[in-house]
């Protein structure tokens, strides 16, 4: 580890220690004061994110993830005064015994200390990820990639003036280098950093895992599969597809493949129709190629092969598969899932029910759009990232998510025999 990372480091594990110090309402008042001057100082964040949108194709997917607007910087400054107006994480009692003995023992909600997390082509994570590490009390350790590089610093820039403005050490928010030597770093640092999150592509997230020796939390590729059951409702149906798929493309609760059962092959081209609006290219198998075909248009019609499903699309793309029943649904989406969201159109409590209880991912949704697998939307304030693990977080992870727990003894003496 380099002698300047390992620096950098150091001074956000000393200043973790300050923030473990600071009242919930300091907190809230350094959040809704940072929320405040990045509303105040928009235009140079916009002159910023303009450079790094102008190294970008904007065919790329990831382009509409590196665009900031005055609308999406006022959805950032309003998350994070969510985040502001949610209830302290810490120093909540998640257990209590007093033993036989007389010993007191509590079990106490505490931050992990600094958390790391690399993130791509997405400069709105840069505040999302420090609103809800601060109001947690955990110092963050920032490695955003390359693309996004004059966004990610004009918005840290900001941070620290409010930081040092109210008398708090900047470290507790340090950007690292976006150069790869950066990660590889950050992924080692064994006794600074005590968790790390990678936000991203499936082979970032694959690599952050295959070589951290620091944990690390998941937030997983979404591959989204919706299904429509022989007793789906139609008009539903059409506003959860087009609604899944076209919303934004670009995150990772995006549809991806669109289930359907053959005795409902008549309503797919309903089912697609508003899809064309955003000239959305299916991938079909056979038999919801003929269904749609002379009904959807033909340059955005294509046969399906294998490598269309199982496929993050990132883009205005989908695959449509025809199952014979809902078991046969649900082998699909086991066979091809991320385990990040998976929903069910149906009026048949039974299928629901079935869906519910067989599917294994984060979040499960029946007749709703899986465009609502957020943390916001959730009523989290933000998200840190989607886990698709089960281990410690599962799905939209907030406040709770990014704190760990201690235990609390107190007694009067007491010694063990």
């Amino acid at each position: 580890m380099s002698t300047n990372i390992t620096e950098l480091l150091k001074q956000s594990v000393t200043a973790s220690r300050q923030l473990i110090t600071l009242s919930d309402e300091a907190i809230n008042r350094i959040l809704t004061d940072t929320a405040d001057e990045l509303i105040n100082r928009q235009a140079e964040v916009l002159t910023a994110n303009e450079k790094d949108l102008a190294r970008m194709d904007p065919a790329n997917p990831k382009y509409d993830r590196l665009k900031l607007t005055t609308d999406r910087l006022a959805g950032i400054a309003g998350d994070m005064r969510n985040v502001a107006s949610l209830p302290s994480p810490l120093g909540n009692v998640i257990s209590e015994a007093i033993r036989p003995n007389g010993m007191a023992i509590r079990k106490v909600s505490v931050p992990f200390g600094v958390i790391g997390v690399i993130y791509e082509a997405r400069p709105n994570v840069t505040f999302d990820v420090f609103s809800l590490c601060f109001k947690s009390a955990n110092a963050c350790v920032l490695k955003g990639g390359s693309d996004a590089d004059d966004s990610n610093h004009a918005l840290v820039t900001i941070i620290h003036t409010v930081l040092e403005r109210h008398g708090i050490d900047p470290a507790v928010c340090t950007l690292l280098p976006p150069e790869r030597e950066a990660t590889t770093e950050l992924l080692n640092a064994v006794g600074l950093v005590d968790l790390i999150i990678p936000r991203g592509s499936s082979s970032l997230i694959n690599f952050v895992r295959d070589n951290a020796r620091v944990p690390v939390i998941e937030t997983g590729a979404g591959i989204c599969h919706t299904y429509f059951d022989k007793d789906g409702d139609k008009e539903k149906g059409q506003a959860i597809v087009n609604n899944a798929k076209t919303r934004r493309v670009s995150v990772c609760n995006a549809l991806d493949c669109l289930i359907i059962h053959q005795e409902r092959l008549n309503d797919l081209p309903f089912i697609c129709d508003k899809l064309k609006e955003s000239d959305v290219t299916i991938y079909a198998d056979e038999l919801a190629f003929a269904a749609l075909s002379g009904q959807y248009p033909p340059a955005l019609l294509q046969p399906a092969n294998e490598d269309s499903f199982g496929t993050e699309f990132l883009d205005y793309k989908m695959s449509i598969r025809t199952v014979a029943s809902l078991e046969e649904a649900l082998e699909h989406i086991a066979c091809y899932s991320s385990k990040h969201s998976e929903s069910i159109v149906s009026e048949s409590f039974e299928a629901i029910r079935l869906f519910q209880q067989q599917v294994d991912a984060a979040c499960v949704y029946a007749n709703v759009s899986t465009a609502f697998t957020d943390g916001a939307q959730f009523g989290f304030g933000a998200e840190i990232g989607i886990s698709t693990q089960k281990l410690h977080a599962r799905g939209p992870m907030a406040l709770p998510e990014l704190t760990t727990y201690k235990y609390i003894i107190e007694g009067n003496g007491q010694i063990r025999k």
